[in-house]
């Protein structure tokens, strides 16, 4: 088997846990009890024999291939020996609709049938706690194993030869065999029927589920695949939206920019639940203002954070993990995210760009009242008060403060849907206040980040340095894209920050120099801005170039090297699946072209 050593991976789940399972069938990454937890399987940071990790080892091994059950989050892989023998491995979390509610349970499905031949394999089930520092008890029944650590205890129910499970001893795979990991309780039926019903459940689930998105006509299967990602990146107990399900994935090679995405910035679910909405899928945005509203709530029109855990932890200390080689040797490991104590003042706008669509939708369960109005507008006043005041801005700078324009940008849209929302709620008073709170915030963006000397709108009030987000001022309505100032800095940003078809976020030195990989969501604002000032072919030709930067099940990472074009940044990324619904929606051929 090849060493594990590149993000060409799968991701299953249920919107309560996920796991990432490589070309070979090895599953590299599982954190429980949620996405933020223990990672019980962590061979992506380890992959040495200290990792854990759990294989399906075919015996002479020669090729594999692997692809998903079209239209859902069911991952298969078949692996073929030197002599043309095969096994197919059918991995997926189980979710489907069961009394009322929707059957998510932290149970991981994995089956194994011959394909052809009497092919032989090792199973290799090596779970540890305590981020990979414990090896758990084991202790075997007729039809289980039970891995007891310190605070959680997995059960394997299986129908395969359990001694050769323990012992790591390779045997001829002659019938299906199937493996439910999940809490320490017994099943309710028989192993084989229980794995049989949660694949055809878990199948129907989601094909139902895709068939309800309101797709463009061209690039479906990438927007299909891009949506699933995103739904699975919902942890629906609470409502949060996480925003990779890995960390400490280094942003280009040997960097140190080694960070933990396992938690929820209101800024990437924003993005999330906008391009959800953008093909019908509101059930999320739905789940997700209600940690929202929560997080809101609780900050009586004070400071909020640009990221919490997804229980809504405040707390998130950042630490290093000596004790993990991290991914390809690449170490730091970290645990927590030190962004936690920043001021970001674009948060604001976030917060009320993810919220508005709640206030004009009827299609909504719970749309939003007056009730949630007031509460939002102690938001604006917040981003009204900040949004001339230096803060660490988007990109989470560690040791260096600017009034940022994107934090600018974004308390104006905080104000500007104020109010719209207000005129939905027939508030004519405040109408009239949010849009002076708007307009003068707009004023002195268009003043005071412009640069003269670059002919471009500058990362700062002052500045001269170049940012990709300033490519975010026609997304959010703020300019019209066809100003000729807008369109100057779409030349400018091309010029300072394109490697090619791939966009860097910016061009000035941080903490750790310059950035050397193309950050993908930079990409995609390019591609956006590019169709909106009437580059369409240009656009397509960049959004071609990204759909082959995927790995080869349509995923993408956070940043993509512009010489090797390989994958680097935590995985799967939702800004990057984000990206690619939008500019499938913005770029595809409308229906009644071809019907």
């Amino acid at each position: 088997m090849t060493t594990p050593n590149s993000l060409q991976l799968g991701m299953i789940g249920n919107c309560a846990y996920s796991a990432l399972i490589d070309r070979e069938a090895r599953l590299m990454w599982c954190c429980l009890p949620r996405f933020d937890g223990d990672p019980v399987f962590n061979a992506l940071l380890d992959p040495s024999e200290n990792g854990s990790l759990w294989a399906f080892e075919l015996e002479d091994f020669e090729r594999s291939e692997q692809e998903y059950e079209p239209n859902t989050a069911v991952l298969r892989t078949r692996l073929y020996d030197k002599r043309g023998q095969g096994i197919e491995v059918t991995d997926f979390a189980p979710r489907f609709w069961s009394r009322g509610r929707t059957f998510r349970p932290l149970t991981l499905v994995r089956r194994v049938k011959v394909l052809q031949g009497s092919p032989r394999m090792k199973v290799k089930l090596r779970p540890r706690f305590d981020w990979g520092r414990t090896k758990p008890q084991v202790t075997q029944g007729s039809t289980h194993i039970r891995y007891m650590g310190p605070s959680m205890t997995l059960r394997i129910n299986c129908d395969a030869p359990i001694s050769y499970i323990l012992s790591e001893t390779a045997f001829v795979v002659d019938r299906p065999m199937n493996f439910i990991m999940g809490p320490d309780e017994t099943l309710a039926s028989g192993i084989e029927d229980t794995a049989r019903l949660f694949e055809q459940e878990t199948v129907g689930y989601w094909r139902q589920w895709t068939r309800a998105l309101a797709l463009p006509l061209e690039w479906q299967e990438a927007v299909i695949r891009a949506a699933i990602t995103l739904k699975l990146s919902l942890f629906e107990d609470t409502g949060a939206i996480v925003a990779a399900m890995t960390t400490s994935i280094p942003e280009a090679p040997g960097s140190g920019r080694n960070w933990d995405y396992r938690y929820c910035w209101l800024r990437d679910a924003f993005f999330v639940v906008r391009a959800l909405n953008s093909i019908s899928e509101v059930a999320t945005m739905e789940e997700y203002l209600r940690w929202l509203m929560n997080v809101v709530i609780r900050s009586g029109g004070g400071h909020i954070q640009p990221l919490y855990g997804i229980g809504q932890e405040e707390q998130l200390p950042e630490m290093i993990l000596d004790h993990l080689p991290g991914y390809r040797g690449m170490g730091p490991v970290r645990v927590g995210n030190q962004a936690q104590e920043h001021f970001q003042h674009d948060v604001y706008g976030n917060i009320l760009l993810g919220a508005a669509q709640a206030f004009h939708d009827h299609r909504l369960f719970r749309r939003a009242t007056r009730a949630e109005f007031a509460h939002l507008e102690a938001v604006g006043e917040q981003a009204f008060r900040v949004y001339d005041k230096p803060d660490a801005g988007m990109w989470e700078l560690r040791t260096r403060a600017r009034i940022h324009t994107s934090s600018a940008l974004m308390s104006w849209a905080a104000c500007d849907r104020l109010a719209k929302v207000a005129a939905a709620l027939g508030l004519p008073e405040r109408i009239r206040y949010w849009r002076e709170r708007a307009d003068t915030i707009r004023a002195r963006i268009l003043t005071e980040s412009w640069s003269e000397e670059r002919q471009a709108f500058a990362e700062s009030f002052g500045g001269r340095d170049l940012d990709a987000s300033a490519l975010l001022m026609a997304e959010v309505n703020m300019i019209d894209p066809n100003d000729a100032r807008f369109v100057a800095t779409v030349d400018a940003l091309e010029k300072s920050l394109c490697d090619g078809p791939y966009m860097r976020r910016y061009e000035a030195a941080d903490d750790f120099g310059k950035p050397e990989t193309a950050f993908n969501i930079c990409t995609f604002w390019r591609i956006d801005a590019l169709a909106r000032i009437g580059r369409k072919a240009q656009a397509r030709e960049i959004f071609e170039v990204m759909l082959k930067s995927r790995n080869h099940l349509g995923l993408l990472s956070e940043d993509t090297h512009p010489v090797t074009g390989e994958m680097w940044g935590n995985f799967p990324q939702t800004y990057s699946m984000v990206g690619t619904i939008n500019a499938a929606v913005r770029l595809s051929a409308p229906w009644d072209t071809v019907i």
